[in-house]
């Protein structure tokens, strides 16, 4: 992988991670454009992970420190009951991790069909999403939390969108959206920090793990201040409604990538 190439992933990365349009897929299909060796990138495809988490904290530092404050209060609050929230959602994709990574890995091998398809299931999401009413939002339980959690784990499989599949989720359950952002996007801060982690002890980061250093170092800046900008503007269009235009794109593109490996 060269810097140009890692450059753009690092963009697709940044701008598809909020987006409910699926990262992952998006990458998948870039790596096939761009003639990148898919079976060599997953340290690639961590670190970009990595980086868009470092967005997050930086678009919510302040409820990330309201939180942490209550939480070290060490007694029953609403920052208190959100970390447990958190890690009842954890549950779904840790035993996801802990009993089918390789399974998990094996898919990232620029199966477009498999792609295409589950973008069709990310369409789906997001126009149920909007189609499903409640008359009356509601707060997050622990019976929410981990049924987006489900989704969250099935959000694995590139094609789904992770914050398109728990987003979707929590709006279809019928609760508040500016909750259902918030905790969409910090549900997946500890996982894919302990995915970073993880492949750092193991050494994937290595020259020899298939991608250089320097195109790591691109891909994740990149992908960090693209990312930036896609997390506020997403939780915007999440209150303004607007996520059947997603479910559209994704529609659209799922077609494209179905016929493309068909024919």
């Amino acid at each position: 992988m060269d810097i140009i190439q890692a450059l753009i992933l690092g963009i697709i990365q940044g701008l598809t991670e909020f987006l409910p349009v699926s990262s992952s897929g998006h990458l998948e299909i870039a790596k096939i454009l761009l003639n990148v060796e898919v079976k060599e990138t997953l340290s690639f495809s961590v670190a970009v992970h990595g980086a868009t988490v470092l967005s997050t904290i930086v678009v919510f530092w302040k409820d990330i420190v309201t939180i942490t404050k209550g939480l070290f209060k060490f007694r029953w609050n609403e920052e208190t009951k959100f970390v447990a929230f958190i890690i009842i959602s954890m549950i779904p994709v840790g035993l996801v991790g802990a009993f089918f990574k390789d399974s998990v890995e094996e898919l990232f091998n620029g199966n477009i069909l498999l792609v295409g398809l589950m973008l069709l299931v990310t369409a789906v999401l997001l126009t149920l999403s909007m189609v499903i009413k409640h008359k009356k939002e509601k707060e997050i339980t622990f019976r929410d939390a981990f049924i987006i959690g489900i989704a969250q784990a099935v959000a694995v499989i590139p094609g789904i969108s992770r914050s398109g599949a728990t987003i979707a989720t929590g709006l279809m359950l019928g609760k508040r959206r500016p909750e259902v952002a918030r905790f969409s996007f910090l549900m997946v801060l500890i996982p894919i920090l302990g995915a970073n982690f993880l492949d750092i002890i193991s050494g994937s980061f290595s020259s020899d793990a298939g991608v250089g250093t320097l195109p790591i170092i691109v891909g994740f800046v990149s992908a960090f201040v693209v990312g930036l900008f896609a997390c506020k503007f997403m939780i915007k269009l999440i209150n303004q409604k607007r996520l059947i235009w997603f479910a559209l794109y994704c529609a659209v593109v799922a077609i494209i990538a179905i016929t493309s490996s068909i024919f």
